[in-house]
């Protein structure tokens, strides 16, 4: 995705790539507010820690941070308040089958906007094992000291 098709990334939970073990990726829309979107747009969203699950057969996402829009009036919502994402209701059953595998959860990985609209990129995770974390950090080593020896010749 780049700012070139109409899409601007608002956020990205970069972190998500070196915890999980990402597949999967899907895109959903987000309920919100109008100051909760100009907000959005000035950038003030968190994703760090934060992820999607199903509820009552509706898909909401818990923890992300939206900072209060400072030229709104008193907004009631907390920022860590849960906000209902929308998928169609196939998409809802197959997402709440496949999180009910052993480790598999729903993390987002990116907001941006598209045509105005405000998107939220959704992807299955699980989580890495120690062992795993240091296998990227050796193979990046690795191909760190190769790119270094090929400049050096």
């Amino acid at each position: 995705m780049a700012e070139s098709e109409g899409i601007k990334i608002l956020a990205a939970n970069r972190r998500a790539g070196r915890i999980y073990h990402l597949s999967d990726h899907f895109e959903v829309g987000i309920v919100l507010s109008g100051a909760e979107v100009k907000s959005c747009r000035g950038g003030k969203i968190q994703l760090s820690d934060s992820y999607a699950a199903v509820k009552d057969n509706e898909l909401w996402l818990f923890n992300a941070h939206i900072s209060h829009y400072g030229y709104a009036r008193e907004d009631e919502r907390e920022p860590t308040t849960r906000r209902k994402l929308l998928a169609h209701r196939k998409q809802i059953d197959r997402l709440a089958g496949k999180t009910r595998e052993k480790g598999q959860t729903m993390i987002p990985t990116k907001i941006y906007l598209l045509k105005g609209k405000v998107k939220v990129e959704l992807a299955m995770a699980k989580g890495k094992q120690l062992h795993d974390k240091r296998d990227e950090k050796r193979k990046a080593i690795e191909k760190e000291e190769a790119r270094d020896a090929i400049r050096r010749r």
